[in-house]
Parts: structure tokens; C-alpha cells; sequence
């Protein structure tokens, strides 16, 4: 019933089993995901990759903030996101969660870690990376970027800003489509989308943080995206958050207002086709970054990539190692936000700290655990 092949040649992978080849190990035997409806398009890993960003996905999962988050995972997402931006030739980036509106500059240093680790390993595979950002916080970012070049962390990024007019579906579309196509198969500029730690909008269209504060004067409708995404083949989207609030988190929105304090009211409506729940977001960014990497040295996943044509890419290996983030490199970019006044979430305090948890030996721990 499904079957995959290429030509020239004569491999074909199909999914009824045959059960007298002698598979040597877990390595050797693949799995099978459906990674997109519309349109149809599965995925192929090793028993033994998949297991691994299974083991990433758990470690994540833990909610030191007691905050219930453990009634919000979705099991697998993990694998599934990063098997489908795998495939993805290029990719856009979103974060910012101002949740500090009486300081200057209200953001929290939850999230941009977490989406400069994504576009770091992302760059290394030779994919398109660009950031879409809110207006306001334009200067912001692009410091921060060019001391994370300087730092080694990322090569230099391309910036979008999030000047959308909301309900404008043909603005949106202009900004994921190429040539401005939008037939059932546009060209597309961005095949995936990820918002990490980024303020999701609330079903009332307001933006909330999770003290039920409306922070939507300070929030570009970046949500527009991903909403005209859910509106064009071959576009997906991925969501990572560690409250329901954050933009993507709408797949989950019931178990929100069900499990986390205030969720009825700051639970984010839009959904992402992928939501990855973590402890703290930055954790799923750095998840996302390793589980990507298992994926290029999975050989039965670049083999598929690739489509069984030409060689191994596996040369490159070292380049994709050195992307991942690291202790050091971690600690160096939370430096960078703390001298650019870019606060921890929960105790809105400029010291070693993300959501009020100090980098050592918690985010250090995490980093080193997920590596």
C-alpha cells in the first residue's frame, strides 16, 4: 500500500515487512512517518534516530517551573518537526516574548538562545535561515546577532520585519511565496516556519503573559504567518513553548485553559502543525538543533534525503558538530542579553538566569544532558 522509489534505478522501499532479511541492528531498520497531509509526504528514519530524539523529547519534557506543562506534551512532535524541517530547504524564524512591559527593552532572554542554536545548526546543513522580528525590537535583534557572529555562535542572519497589516492574507502570502504564486503549488520562499518562545495571540486577539497582563502594544502580528501558512501546501509549521501562551500552542489550547493558571484567558489560539512543550523554550530550541543533527548522520535518513542519489554527505560531519550548542557558547550569549538589558522571565532580574532558574547548574546541566 505505500511504497517509495526513484529513477534511474530499481531501489524501492516499501512498508510491508520482510521478515527474512537479517537486519544486523536498530541502525539498519527504518521507520516510516507521515510528516504532511496536504500534501502527502512521509519521511524515512533509522529505529535507532528516532529513539534518540525520543530520549531528547523526555528530557525536555520536565517542568521545573511547576507550571503543568506536563499536560501539554505531545509525544513524537519532536521527531516529526525536525523530520520536517529536515526536508525543508529554507527556513524562518520567530521569537520575543516582551513580558517585561514597564522595563526598556521589555524582552526575556527565554527564546532568542533557543532560535539562534536552530539557525546555527541549520546554516551548517546549508539551508536558507532568516529571522522575522517585531519593529520595534529591529535594533535590538541585529546587535545581538552581530555579537553572536563575533562569539562564533551563528554566521550572519537576514532579517523580515513583521510589518504586516493584520487580515491581510495577500501581504502574508507575498512574504512565505516567491513571484507572489499562490496556486495549490507556489514556489515558496520559506518551506517551514518556527516560533520559538514568541507571544501567541489569545482568542479575544490580544497578547497576554502569564500574569493575564495584555501586552499587545508592544507585539507585531507575526501570527499572520503562520496562519496563511495553514493555507498553502508545502508550508509547515513549528511551535515551541513552555507556558501556552506562545505562538503555535493553539493545537493545545484545551489542555492550557484546563491545566495552566490563567490558561483560559493567555492561551495562544493559533496553531503550528508541530508543538514541541519544553521545561523552558531555549531547551527545545537546543533539542531541536541535536535531534537535527542525529537526523544528517542517520544514514538511513540522508540516504532518503537525497533520494538514494550520489554519495554520502557525511564529510561534513565536524562542520555540523561544531554548530551545536555548547556550555560555553550558551553562557557567552546570556552574557550578550544581560548587557542588553534582556531580562529573565519570571523574576524579570539581569543576572545568570532564564525563566528564574540560574544558568549553572540548570541550563548548563540541560545542555550537557541533551549533547
Amino acid at each position: 500500500p505505500l511504497a517509495f522509489t526513484h529513477s534511474p534505478g530499481c531501489m524501492f522501499i516499501t512498508d510491508l515487512k520482510n521478515d527474512n532479511v537479517t537486519v544486523r541492528s536498530s541502525r539498519e531498520v527504518p521507520q516510516v512517518h507521515c510528516i504532511s497531509q496536504d500534501p502527502l509526504h512521509y519521511s524515512i528514519v533509522s529505529s535507532e534516530a528516532a529513539q534518540k530524539i525520543k530520549t531528547l523529547e523526555t528530557l525536555i519534557g520536565i517542568d521545573p517551573g511547576n507550571r503543568g506543562i506536563i499536560h501539554l506534551h505531545r509525544p513524537g512532535e519532536l521527531l516529526k518537526a525536525c523530520l520536517a524541517i529536515s526536508h525543508a530547504p529554507s527556513v524562518l524564524i520567530t521569537t520575543g516574548f516582551p513580558t517585561h512591559y514597564t522595563y526598556e527593552p521589555p524582552e526575556e532572554n527565554d527564546g532568542p538562545p533557543g532560535a539562534l542554536a536552530i539557525a546555527a545548526v541549520l546554516q551548517a546543513l546549508e539551508k536558507e535561515v532568516a529571522i522575522v522580528t517585531d519593529q520595534r525590537a529591529m535594533d535590538l535583534n541585529k546587535k545581538i546577532i552581530e555579537e553572536a557572529v563575533q562569539l562564533g555562535k551563528t554566521r550572519s542572519l537576514s532579517f523580515y520585519l513583521a510589518n504586516l497589516s493584520q487580515g491581510l492574507l495577500h501581504q502574508q502570502k507575498s512574504m512565505l511565496c516567491k513571484n507572489h504564486s499562490f496556486g495549490s503549488s507556489p514556489l515558496n520562499r520559506f518551506n517551514h516556519l518556527i516560533a520559538i518562545e514568541r507571544a501567541g495571540m489569545a482568542a479575544d486577539g490580544n497578547y497576554y503573559n502569564a500574569r493575564k497582563v495584555n501586552i499587545k502594544h508592544l507585539v507585531d502580528p507575526i501570527d499572520e504567518l503562520f496562519l496563511a501558512a495553514q493555507t498553502i501546501p508545502g508550508v509547515m509549521t513549528t511551535g515551541v513553548g513552555d507556558g501556552g501562551n506562545e505562538l503555535g500552542m493553539g493545537k493545545v489550547k484545551d489542555a492550557v485553559k484546563k491545566h495552566i493558571k490563567n490558561g483560559d484567558v493567555i492561551a495562544c489560539d493559533v496553531e503550528a502543525d508541530f508543538t514541541i512543550v519544553a521545561g523552558v523554550s531555549n531547551w527545545g530550541g537546543y533539542a531541536i538543533a541535536c535531534a537535527l543533527y542525529i537526523l544528517s548522520t542517520c544514514e538511513i535518513h540522508e540516504r532518503y534525503l537525497r533520494k538514494a542519489v550520489g554519495f554520502p554527505q557525511l564529510s561534513k560531519k565536524t562542520v555540523w558538530l561544531s554548530a551545536l550548542p555548547s556550555v560555553t557558547k550558551e553562557e557567552k550569549l546570556l552574557k550578550t542579553l544581560v548587557r542588553h538589558g534582556v531580562r529573565s522571565g519570571k523574576t524579570a532580574s539581569l543576572e545568570m538566569e532564564v525563566d528564574g532558574l540560574p544558568f549553572y547548574n540548570t541550563h548548563s546541566l540541560m545542555i550537557e544532558k541533551l549533547l
